[in-house]
């Protein structure tokens, strides 16, 4: 039998269920999880508020699950939607709303008033602007190669600097904004109620606050802003990923412990550069404690401490790494044809890549796979080796970030196999056989 959401929940934090993504995946049907607040389960959670005159939606989900939305949640209250609230821009928490725009319309009301911070106006922008940038950074980042960025969004109808407070039929939400992941994000606070919506400050596995793809992050504000969220004593918290928490203990312990591993990251990156180490020397210098390593929320299955660590180094060092070399390089296939002279040819990088991949040395491994693909970008044996690195090292990997990047290196190779390129391969490879 399929647990409840709710149960669900209680077995991740007891230990009874261990986590698997930022999506459990027995999460598949919309349940009402507090009088009054119905959860949608998606990519990214959307939530409906009842209040006297209709519903306020926090957070409104993916397009293509935009229609499950708007049946789930008018099979549950088919009263009008109010007002939506979006946590922040990204595409799977914006994107549900066209099914309620539209049915609106056909009733004759007026559409949902839509409330964000005032800097999503300018993510959108930026979003159209790297629209083929960010296609080729979530193909590679999710593995979908059919994914296509859009470039065009509804615009929210009320934006906002520090706080709002959408006081309607009963219900009071009280909205502040913080820097976390992004620099627009939103929380949530129904404060007669203990409910608090945290949006993707909290996401039941360890902070995205590194991807290394996508632009800065903030830690420092993520934890300050998840220690305020601890201070409201809530008894109900539920992040736009993830499962919910139920009981004030709970709450504040997850919150203050999510701020804890945020704030160790950056003292120690921090405490690295003032000691005048490099980016790599930092990267194997920075560990998370055991007791926070050990917490079923804190797993790195998204994201992953190594790259917050970067973010942090962005944010406080800029991009400089600290090796000289790297200030004004070489192209990397000048490199690659050099170090492949000096060692006998890309054969012979290869080789002592896959070499080394079976004693499980994958991160040296993949620099000398890359080495010999990039000094011999045709050279078909080569890419059979770096294929073959590039794959163990995926299937050793734990966060969504880690297997995707590698994921898409091994996809190139076996492109160069085919005749084809990544997205093709990965294309045939998701195919059911």
């Amino acid at each position: 039998m399929t647990p409840s959401i709710l149960q669900l929940a209680d077995e991740m934090w007891t230990g009874r269920r261990a986590p698997s993504s930022m999506v459990e995946p027995t999460m598949t049907t919309a349940e009402e999880v507090a009088d009054g607040v119905l959860m949608v389960p998606g990519f990214g959670h959307a939530f409906a508020l009842r209040h006297r005159h209709g519903l306020v939606l926090f957070d409104t989900g993916s397009a293509f699950l935009a229609e499950g939305l708007h049946r789930q949640v008018t099979a549950w209250d088919a009263r009008p939607v109010t007002h939506a609230v979006w946590s922040h821009g990204h595409v799977d928490h914006v994107s549900g709303l066209g099914p309620f725009d539209a049915d609106a319309d056909a009733r004759g009301l007026p559409r949902p008033e839509v409330v964000a911070h005032e800097n999503v106006l300018a993510r959108f922008r930026r979003y159209a602007d790297t629209q083929g940038y960010n296609t080729v950074v979530n193909r590679r980042q999710f593995r979908l190669p059919d994914l296509v960025w859009p470039s065009e969004f509804r615009k929210p109808d009320l934006t906002f600097t520090d706080t709002h407070v959408i006081d309607t039929g009963g219900l009071r939400l009280e909205l502040t904004h913080h820097r976390g992941e992004t620099d627009d994000h939103v929380v949530g606070w129904i404060p007669d109620r203990k409910i608090l919506f945290a949006g993707d400050l909290f996401l039941g596995v360890a902070p995205n606050a590194g991807n290394p793809q996508k632009v800065q992050r903030y830690p420092v504000d993520w934890a300050v802003a998840l220690r305020r969220m601890a201070s409201l004593d809530a008894g109900l918290l539920l992040g736009s990923h993830g499962v919910p928490i139920v009981g004030a203990d709970r709450v504040r312990e997850a919150l203050v412990n999510t701020a804890r591993y945020l704030e160790t990251l950056v003292e120690q990156t921090l405490a690295a550069l003032n000691d005048g180490a490099t980016l790599t020397e930092t990267l194997h210098r920075v560990q998370v404690p055991d007791d926070l390593a050990a917490l079923h929320y804190l797993q790195p299955l998204y994201d992953e401490p190594e790259f917050v660590v970067r973010n942090v180094w962005r944010q406080f060092g800029g991009w400089y790494d600290g090796n000289p070399a790297h200030l004004k390089p070489a192209t990397d296939e000048a490199l690659a044809l050099e170090i492949a002279a000096l060692s006998g040819g890309a054969q012979t990088l290869a080789d002592r890549a896959l070499e080394l991949a079976g004693r499980g040395s994958h991160r040296l491994a993949c620099h000398l796979a890359q080495l010999a693909g990039d000094a011999a970008p045709d050279d078909r044996s080569v890419h059979a080796a770096r294929a073959e690195v590039y794959a163990l090292r995926a299937a050793e990997e734990r966060s969504t970030m880690a297997t995707g990047i590698f994921g898409w290196a091994e996809a190139a190779s076996r492109g160069v196999l085919a005749g084809t390129d990544a997205m093709t391969e990965l294309a045939t490879a998701a195919r059911p056989h």
